[in-house]
């Protein structure tokens, strides 16, 4: 059985456009922090971005009591992700950009702030229905497909090889027995724009052999001889016809890739993660069910979690949550939904406070990935709370 997982480079249009305005919402973050924000006064945001052929439009609704200057927020995010030049799609330097950013909603606004709300407390930014994952078959407790793709994609953004443009995306296929124990890698695909001015004397061919190399190298021992590599299937992908020159970019439109790479049963709620204020549960709780399900695992509770949360705008709790392993949980589901529930603060509050997402460098690094990294969503500290109320 083949399993394959998606994965996108951060110079993606669409990852463009989320680290628009996860970096607006950064700059929101700290100028609030020098004026004293608290939990309580904390900004709230809802962003969107819409790249064009040359252009950028940034939409939404924001509360804040400082100023940003988006125009130059937007240049400094396209300027800083490698897109300086027409050459390669897209140049920072001299794009439009149009603001359509609005005042947030007070009807909204009622139900996140504590001193106002029906409830007197800070309520779900909306309504919505969030999902956590978590396997055993990496030490990431990540699906394996997941985690290579993303290796790889993290690879060609780092490479200092100035032929591959910033935009690009790829898929890794696995491998696995009758029993789901992966293998082996059997099929890799990789494409990225080529920047023609750096190529040299290089031919196609030795370009491909390139992009292999460095693609297997991060790869490991996943990858053998029999493995296939695919480079720019279609046989071309000049840079001069990357990013938004081509494609448009659009806010949220990689979540699947992003949420655990299309692997089976990892399952996709809620809406766009990066371009939202963490009172908003697309944020906060898809980082919550994360937290829930990967704590599960490594308390070795289950071998594979999945973890449901349901929430209606202006109200704390959670609505419902589900739990669901597959059948490979040491009890039965619907107790360990108990114990989760018991475990886990899955109020707003709780998790803004118990994930710093008032911190802007943490929005400044989502848009990248949004696990694999020194998250506190990514840490097991729940494995004895877990034990414990499960009484193992």
């Amino acid at each position: 059985m083949q399993i394959t997982s998606e994965g996108v480079k951060v110079g993606h249009p669409d990852v463009v456009a989320d680290s628009i305005t996860a970096n607006i919402i950064a700059e929101i973050l700290d100028g609030e922090l020098k004026v004293g924000m608290t939990i309580d006064t904390m900004p709230h945001c809802g962003l969107e971005v819409f790249l064009g052929k040359g252009f950028c439009i940034v939409g939404g609704e924001v509360a804040t009591r400082i100023y940003v200057d988006i125009e130059n927020s937007v240049r400094r995010t396209v300027l800083s992700l490698g897109y300086n030049d027409s050459a390669v799609g897209l140049n920072g330097n001299s794009m439009g950009i149009f603001n359509a950013i609005i005042p947030q909603s007070p009807d909204i606004n009622i139900g996140t702030r504590a001193d106002m709300g029906k409830y007197k407390e800070i309520g779900a930014g909306d309504q919505g229905i969030m999902y956590g994952y978590a396997i055993d078959e990496t030490p990431e407790l990540l699906p394996l497909p997941f985690v290579l793709v993303n290796r790889m994609m993290r690879a060609f953004e780092e490479s200092r090889n100035p032929i591959f443009a910033p935009d690009g995306k790829g898929q890794v296929t696995v491998d696995y027995d009758d029993n789901m124990k992966p293998l082996r890698v059997t099929k890799v695909l990789m494409s990225n724009a080529i920047d023609y001015r750096h190529i040299g004397g290089h031919s196609r061919e030795e370009i491909e052999e390139i992009a292999k190399i460095q693609a297997f190298e991060c790869l490991g021992e996943w990858v053998d001889d029999k493995t296939e590599f695919l480079f720019n299937p279609t046989g071309e992908w000049q840079a001069v016809n990357s990013c938004s020159a081509a494609d448009s970019g659009v806010t949220g439109r990689k979540l699947v890739c992003q949420f655990y790479g299309a692997y089976p049963g990892a399952q996709l709620g809620g809406g766009a993660v990066v371009n939202k204020s963490p009172e908003k549960v697309d944020c906060s709780a898809a980082f919550g069910a994360r937290y829930a399900a990967k704590n599960v695992v490594a308390a070795g509770l289950a071998k594979k979690c999945s973890v449901q949360l349901a929430y209606a705008i202006g109200v704390a709790r959670p609505m419902s949550v589900y739990v669901n392993t597959f059948g490979s949980g040491i009890m039965v589901d619907s107790h360990l939904a108990e114990i989760v529930e018991e475990v886990f603060d899955f109020t707003p509050r709780g998790m803004i406070e118990r994930f710093d997402l008032l911190n802007g460098e943490i929005y400044r690094k989502i848009p990248k990935t949004l696990f694999m990294d020194d998250y506190q969503w990514e840490k097991t500290d729940k494995v004895k709370d877990l034990k414990k109320a499960a009484g193992v």
